[in-house]
């Protein structure tokens, strides 16, 4: 049957589909209704191979070589993908994908039939082929190849290739963010050297754009890395609580504002909205140090003792499901505000550990005081939006003293903790050391405070 033929009949079955749907659905049983669910959700996956192999075909008639006599640029369109989302109604991240998947799926094919025929990720042809066969949806190959990465110096193309069979198995019995999170675990597991490098680039990516749209709202778009977003929805999830089902009768205060707040008008977005408002109210109106930069939500972060003593491997934050490096624990545990639970070998024994609160009140006043910001070389972020540093970490017998403790911004913190540099101290002047990848010679680089008051001070001693 031809692609025409096939069309012109699928139409009238797809129609003949949906009135059914509509009026049989209430009479059927319990296991008929399920079943015919997914058959309709097999007969989808098949849609969007041919979808996707027609999509293929309109970026490769797009070419670059074919210039502005390629079938996207005649008919007015940036990009094959753009030409699909105007034909198709999809969205652009959905024709996008439309795209890539379908140029893989052919190419896939065309390397069965011809093992000299080239393929840039080999280690999918287990998912690629089941998507080409109807039992994995392009969503689930998308959620396998980004959650597994590329090959490295430590992972073959051989144990990604095992991997993506293991993951195609597990699709039946997966959901899509599931299915996404064991890729990445399996990724972890094959390669647990590179936790840290992996979790830079979800860090790299980032970020947070507000547009002001026609009618006087203003649209928030972003991505947050693991890490921030463990922050922010701890903080949302309290504030719209029980809105969202947590807990509602604890002690008569909490029982009455839960009350409150579950017959709220507003729905449990808008609380939710309104509360990150006040949140960022709250955070411009403080003095000092008391909100921003130095105090943040509790977070619960989950290692094990043998990675933790290694100080490699991976690390959890609950909530979350893509995992951190040890250098992302022991910069929470430097900082305060998080509470470490760790695991020994039999998984059985928990050591819950309390929220790391090191420096007093008092002392991070002090600190800020001598050091007037972040003093990290050319920083300009005041007190506010820094942390307390520990020269020496407290598991090694760092002290929790003023001369021990210095600022720093978030970035240059993280760039301590995850990326090897050093602080130290000689007397009263700090010095940045250098990991030897930047400066083989590790020269130490002299750090100097912020504080006006502190400088005239030094100058007159």
């Amino acid at each position: 049957m031809s692609l025409s033929s096939a069309i012109a009949a699928l139409t009238p079955a797809a129609e003949a589909c949906a009135h059914a749907a509509r009026v049989d659905a209430v009479a059927l049983t319990d296991a008929v209704l399920l079943e015919q669910q997914g058959q309709l959700a097999a007969s989808v996956r098949l849609l969007e191979v041919a979808a996707a192999a027609l999509a293929a075909e309109i970026e490769h008639r797009s070419r670059p070589e074919l210039g502005y006599a390629g079938l996207a640029q005649r008919l007015g369109a940036r990009t094959p993908a753009k030409l699909v989302q105007r034909i198709t109604g999809l969205s652009s991240p959905t024709a996008q994908r439309l795209v890539h998947i379908g140029t893989m799926i052919a190419t896939a094919a065309a390397h069965d039939a011809d093992p000299a025929v080239a393929i840039t990720e080999p280690w999918l042809m287990p998912a690629l082929r089941a998507t080409a066969a109807g039992t994995l949806s392009g969503e689930a190959l998308e959620a396998i190849r980004l959650g597994l990465g590329v090959p490295t110096e430590s992972t073959s193309v051989d144990a990604l290739t095992a991997a993506t069979s293991q993951l195609v198995e597990l699709a039946t019995r997966l959901t899509l963010e599931l299915l996404a999170a064991r890729a990445r675990e399996l990724r972890d597991d094959l390669d647990a050297a590179g936790v840290a490098e992996r979790e830079d680039e979800r860090r790299g990516r980032r970020f947070l754009r507000l547009y002001a749209q026609p009618d006087g709202m203003t649209r928030v778009s972003g991505l947050l890395d693991p890490e921030s977003a463990a922050v922010v929805k701890n903080a949302i999830d309290a504030a719209t609580s029980p809105k969202l089902g947590g807990p509602r009768f604890i002690s008569a205060a909490d029982r009455a504002r839960a009350e409150a707040l579950a017959n709220d008008e507003r729905t449990a977005q808008q609380v939710a909205v309104d509360a990150l408002v006040e949140l960022v109210e709250i955070a411009v109106r403080a003095h000092g140090n008391s909100v921003l930069g130095v105090r943040r939500a509790d977070v619960r972060v989950l290692v094990t003792d043998r990675d933790l003593n290694a100080r490699s491997g991976a690390a959890f934050i609950e909530g979350q499901t893509a995992s951190v490096s040890i250098a992302t624990v022991q910069r929470h545990a430097c900082e305060g505000g998080y509470v470490p639970i760790t695991f020994n070998d039999d998984g059985q024994s928990l050591n819950l550990g309390q929220a790391q609160r090191f420096h007093t009140t008092r002392q991070r006043v002090a600190i800020a005081a001598r050091d007037g910001g972040c003093i990290g070389p050319d920083c300009d972020r005041p007190p506010a939006w820094c942390e307390v540093h520990h020269i020496d970490e407290s598991s090694l017998g760092g002290k929790t003293d003023l001369r021990d403790g210095v600022l720093l911004c978030r970035h240059h913190h993280l760039m301590v903790h995850n990326n090897g540099w050093r602080v130290t101290r000689q007397g009263d002047q700090y010095w940045l050391v250098p990991p030897p990848g930047v400066d083989p010679r590790q020269v130490p680089i002299a750090l100097h405070t912020k504080s006006a008051a502190m400088r005239r001070l030094l100058a007159a001693v």
